[in-house]
């Protein structure tokens, strides 16, 4: 990582503003910082720090609502500057990373195949509108059933209809780790074992584990490689080798394979 800061980051701003660290939650009791990337555990490390902050007895109590209104944790960027600064160089910084082109499959599953008011009505009434040739009445006042397709057009399109959103933002947008000095790294794809590791060396309290349950939309399967296949297999080769593209500094910025043999 960085390596990959030096070679392609080396002319960024060194100073940190608050827009830097807008996804970084404080824990001040066990001094962590985390930053979230959702879609890649983030709901349950902050169950998590919930339950190192006090706020609940155990993670398994906490509903994904109370998890998301916000009012729990307290985020980075509503300190003051000295108060941001000394976080930052006192506390330990963590930051989980998932799979590129399988977390954008995993949030475009959560979003658009199930009911969502607000993701229908903010993004995908303006997708459907744009991307679809003869969208029905029905499809463009819901928003409803945007296909795999349409969501990767609206990714690659510079002149989006609607803005970027967190789930899909790149993780190095959102954690900045050029700037930020990560203590740890750790990989979704082995998340529990790494978030364990993480807790017992800041001194957590051997009961506490990050839970391990998917609890968005329990009843679907949790996003695979096979899955990711497939929803990649509705793309054209060159929209699947753009979106590469577009993902490319994740790529090679946490160390993810190149997920398709014929990318080049």
């Amino acid at each position: 990582m960085k390596e990959i800061c030096a070679k392609y980051k080396s002319n960024i701003s060194k100073t940190i503003t608050g827009h830097h660290v807008k996804n970084l939650f404080v824990e001040d009791k066990y001094k962590l910082l985390y930053c979230q990337v959702p879609k890649a555990g983030c709901s349950n490390w902050k169950r998590t720090l919930m339950v190192l902050a006090g706020m609940a007895p155990n993670a398994q109590s906490i509903k994904h609502d109370t998890v998301h209104d916000g009012n729990h944790l307290r985020e980075l960027r509503t300190f003051d500057h000295k108060g941001v600064m000394h976080r930052l160089e006192t506390y330990t910084k963590v930051m989980f990373v998932r799979e590129p082109l399988e977390r954008i499959v995993s949030a475009y599953r959560d979003k658009f195949e199930n009911p969502n008011d607000y993701y229908h009505n903010l993004f995908g009434k303006p997708i459907i509108s744009k991307y679809r040739a003869n969208p029905s009445a029905e499809a463009l006042k819901t928003g409803n059933g945007v296909t795999f397709k349409e969501f990767v057009q609206y990714l690659l399109d510079v002149h989006r209809p609607v803005g970027m959103d967190i789930h899909w933002e790149q993780a190095n947008q959102l954690c900045n780790p050029c700037l930020i000095d990560y203590d740890f790294i750790g990989k979704f794809e082995s998340m529990e074992e790494e978030s364990n590791f993480l807790l017992r060396l800041t001194g957590a309290p051997p009961n506490v584990k990050l839970p391990s349950f998917k609890d968005r939309n329990p009843a679907d399967k949790r996003t695979s490689t096979e899955i990711t296949e497939k929803y990649f297999s509705q793309v054209s080769t060159l929209e699947r080798q753009r979106i590469y593209d577009f993902y490319y500094t994740d790529y090679l910025m946490f160390n993810y394979t190149k997920p398709f043999k014929d990318l080049y």
